[in-house]
């Protein structure tokens, strides 16, 4: 699917389909193209557009690029980061003269976002260097966001895992759930890690890329400005890193903790039933000689011998604190 957004009187015109390019268009947004359509623009603008299985190498150079005078870079991004599993995918950014194409196999929010920016004249769209910028930061906008999401579920957990005068009982059976979420938390920061190293090169080549076009100052300026976002970005995700990796490290011990006081609980049990076990025993022989079978008191003796024999242990386990 195409979708052609031509600039008029700075504001955003959509356009859908395999319609011939305007002067004015600056944007071309490829959902899931088709060969056709691919077709269609290599012929329109004499840019090769890459494939899916392309868009998805993770070597440098073939992300970062320059083929026919334009300018190839592929970013990892992440998005539905509403979701409790976000998703991520490759987005290319391909600068020929004054456009921009987008190749795209995921609708990011931050696509409509930014034109909702442009129609609100919070962005500008004069060029396909503004665009892509434009994007750029609303991507980064919206990792923002998923950052203090994730931020506000790791705190709400490390109070919950932590808090003294809390329902115990319920904190036990919920350890399995908290390993689970910090576990989660971990995985989505280490992929949004992952999306701000690919932000920063692309970023970065993207500045090199304008200073040899000659571009407009003030596109540069913004690129320094979300290459700062994305360092600081960067930071915070290393400190929650540490503290989900705290987390997981803090669970697992209150899970081995856990089994280790069950283990202890069934010892002590074994041992403070062994006398009575022994006394059982003893009566439970089937000698014909025993001088306590004919006593008239020797079932009630050894019943309370049973329980002597197993109530001792048990204050003695109890004054020791091991109950």
């Amino acid at each position: 699917m195409i979708f052609l957004y031509d600039n008029i009187a700075g504001r955003l015109s959509k356009r859908e389909g395999l319609e011939t390019l305007g002067a004015q268009t600056v944007w071309i947004d490829l959902i899931n193209p088709t060969h056709e359509e691919d077709q269609h623009l290599q012929k329109e603008l004499g840019v090769e557009i890459p494939t899916r299985a392309e868009a998805r190498e993770i070597e440098a150079s073939n992300r970062l690029y320059q083929e026919k005078g334009a300018y190839y870079m592929t970013a990892y991004v992440m998005f539905n980061i509403e979701q409790v599993n976000p998703g991520t995918s490759n987005v290319t950014f391909i600068l020929a003269g004054n456009r921009v194409i987008t190749v795209r196999y995921v609708e990011p929010k931050a696509f409509p976002f930014f034109v909702s920016r442009v129609e609100r004249g919070e962005a500008a769209c004069h060029s396909g260097a503004s665009i892509m910028i434009g994007i750029i930061e609303t991507m980064l906008h919206r990792k923002a966001d998923l950052i203090e999401r994730i931020q506000d579920d790791v705190d709400r957990m490390a109070l919950e895992l932590f808090e003294l005068n809390g329902n115990t009982r319920h904190k036990k059976s919920n350890l399995g759930l908290y390993l689970k979420g910090t576990g989660r938390d971990a995985d989505i920061i280490a992929r949004a890690q992952e999306g701000a190293v690919s932000l920063e090169r692309v970023l970065m080549y993207f500045a090199n890329a304008l200073r040899d076009r000659g571009e407009d100052p003030q596109v540069l300026e913004r690129i320094t400005a979300a290459r700062s976002d994305v360092t600081s970005l960067s930071e915070h995700m290393k400190f929650l890193q540490g503290r989900t990796n705290f987390l997981l490290e803090a669970t697992l011990g209150m899970i081995n903790t856990e089994q280790n006081q069950i283990i202890k609980l069934f010892s002590v049990m074994a041992v403070m039933l062994m006398p009575p076990t022994l006394i059982a025993s003893m009566y439970g022989m089937n000698f014909k000689h025993m001088p306590e079978l004919e006593w008239q008191y020797g079932y009630p003796m050894a019943v309370a011998g049973m329980l002597i024999s197993g109530i001792v242990p048990f204050f003695y386990f109890r004054s020791k604190g091991w109950l």
